[in-house]
């Protein structure tokens, strides 16, 4: 298929157009290039006859529309999004305009495309919308998110995301348009932008600064390797039903400090301090992040049982090689560090910086 990706310079996007390149796909890559797209990211696949840029924002309909006119998609994966809660915290309008406009611009120019489209080619038209658990909000100590769980956003990131997954659910039932939605747990692997979790972890370790910890530490996430989350969305994309959700998880819930605590091991093994003390040393508690949800989990049996798809990284091998490929690409995270971002803390009101 010709598939257009939006956000394919960003952390999945960019390890998402690699596999579907791998596996056969032509690939047209639509984006804006903000602070989290690195176009360092598929550099090395820029005389690809199967793959090609496209500069700009998908909240652009005249943009949109020459997009689809020109390269006529068979497909429409939909990552582009702002994505970091911190980030929502502090300019939230951004989020509003990029996660809720931007995708009903999407849908409008793929509702027009998919219409003008022969049957053979309209009947096997997708649009597939990539969101996250965060939409279900907080979890106790006990259970997990499935596709019937309902929403409750908590932050302006996660609110703008459940809009979008409602956009996407009404231009199935109203229009037609074959949509599908998946809502993933965290991600971690090579190419994510260093204000998330573990490569900023990684970064200020090797920098020598405090490794901040929100709170007590204790908010959980369950972790899912990006090469498994990506096998999973050509799976919903090639197998997947019309109008159904599903729920992507890599069955590996870990607190916040034991994923902290677990990369400073990894590093002492292979980047060792040198003045010979632990990593552990530079972990630093501070204050929680305003509604910080507590647990995040994933009850992935619905895409396991349908589509079967399971995750292929255990937890711990994906972490070391998550570490490996940053003390090995050390350019590209020093491409990203020479703008404007410079792993400060975000999220907080101006008062409290």
């Amino acid at each position: 298929m010709k598939l257009l990706v939006t956000g394919g310079c960003g952390f999945i996007g960019s390890n998402l157009v690699r596999l579907a390149l791998a596996s056969g796909h032509d690939v047209v890559n639509l984006d804006a290039l903000t602070y989290a797209g690195n176009p360092a990211s598929l550099s090395d696949l820029a005389d690809s006859p199967a793959y090609s840029f496209v500069r700009g924002d998908i909240r652009d309909a005249d943009l949109l529309r020459e997009t689809f006119d020109t390269h006529s998609p068979d497909a429409v994966l939909h990552l582009a999004a702002e994505s970091h809660v911190d980030r929502s915290i502090d300019a939230p309008e951004d989020f509003i305009l990029t996660n809720v406009v931007g995708t009903f611009r999407l849908l409008e120019a793929a509702r027009r495309h998919h219409h003008a489209l022969p049957n053979d080619r309209k009947d096997s038209f997708r649009f597939l919308h990539i969101s996250t658990d965060e939409v279900f909000g907080s979890l106790g100590p006990e259970g997990a998110f499935d596709e019937e769980t309902p929403y409750d956003p908590r932050s302006p990131y996660s609110a703008s995301k459940a809009s979008s997954d409602h956009l996407v659910r009404a231009y199935f039932h109203t229009y037609g348009l074959p949509t599908l939605v998946t809502n993933c747990s965290n991600n971690y692997g090579p190419r994510q932008f260093p204000e998330k979790l573990v490569p900023h972890m990684i970064l200020n370790a090797l920098a020598g600064k405090p490794l901040p910890v929100y709170g007590d530490g204790a908010n959980i996430r369950d972790w899912l390797h990006v090469d498994d989350h990506c096998r999973a969305l050509l799976a919903v994309l090639e197998k997947g039903a019309p109008g159904e959700t599903y729920a992507i998880g890599g069955r590996s819930e870990r607190t916040n400090i034991a994923i902290v605590e677990t990369l400073c091991a990894i590093l002492d093994r292979k980047r060792p301090r040198t003045n010979g003390k632990p990593y552990r040393e530079q972990i630093a508690f501070v204050a929680d992040r305003p509604g910080h949800d507590r647990r995040y989990a994933i009850d992935a049996g619905k895409i396991e049982r349908e589509l079967g798809w399971k995750p292929q990284e255990t937890f711990e091998k994906g972490l070391e090689k998550t570490v490996a490929w940053y003390l090995d690409n050390e350019e590209w995270t020093a491409s990203i560090l020479s703008g404007a971002y410079r792993l400060e803390r975000l999220g907080l009101e101006e008062d409290e910086r």
